[in-house]
């Protein structure tokens, strides 16, 4: 199991595989992008090398990666290069996943500690998928009940993006539907409040303004 999300881990039966830094960023962008062309991962691995000399690198990474039960952990297939199939990646599973029921498989991000260009983009693009899959948990435990749940899954939407109405939407309906209007509105005063210490314009939009009766005042 190739562990991304919240930093890199590789591990097989339960022991940690080491993997050199180089290696490390190779099986994360195959991990990341699939079969790719050996050509444009010495380039983006390895942007400041001559070719011949990021052709060698990549050769070398490849050669010093483990080899647990004597399985390679990348395939080649002609001139491209993709993960082996026996290698599980925790970011595709949970990607794949429409009905996550737990909280925490939806807390860390890709590589949160890696700051290459293509690492970034994808990074972005999980962030995307993991508050939607947060929100849309959020949902799915209020309406059976589960508020503190629905609370706690909407507000880890909003620690990822404080200024997400979407997300403060989730965590807003959830206290209302425990019945607790003092906190729906403490919610809603808590986004104001970041858009006024930023100069945002104030006025709720119709994510959250439709919400609260209007009798209300905020």
């Amino acid at each position: 199991m190739m562990q991304l999300l919240g930093g890199f881990d590789l591990r097989f039966r339960g022991t940690t595989l080491t993997v050199a830094p180089g290696g490390e960023r190779l099986l994360a962008f195959l991990a990341l992008r699939g079969s790719v062309a050996r050509r444009s991962v010495e380039y983006r691995l390895w942007p400041d090398h001559t070719e011949d000399h990021a052709q060698g690198c990549l050769r070398s990474t490849i050669w010093r990666l483990p080899k647990p039960a004597g399985a390679a952990l990348v395939r080649a297939d002609g001139c491209r290069l993709t993960l082996a199939d026996h290698v599980a990646v925790d970011v595709a599973e949970v990607s794949r996943s429409v009905a996550i029921s737990v909280v925490d498989d939806l807390v860390d991000d890709v590589l949160p500690d890696w700051y290459d260009d293509w690492v970034v983009v994808d990074r972005e693009r999980f962030r995307q998928v993991r508050l939607h899959a947060l929100e849309a948990l959020s949902e799915r435990l209020r309406t059976s009940g589960r508020y503190v749940e629905a609370i706690l899954a909407g507000m880890r939407a909003v620690d990822a993006e404080p200024l997400r109405e979407s997300a403060h939407r989730q965590v807003v309906l959830a206290h209302l539907a425990e019945g607790n209007i003092s906190e729906a509105l403490r919610q809603v005063r808590t986004l104001l409040g970041l858009l006024a210490d930023l100069g945002l314009p104030q006025a709720l939009s119709p994510v959250l303004s439709d919400l609260l009766p209007s009798a209300i005042r905020l």
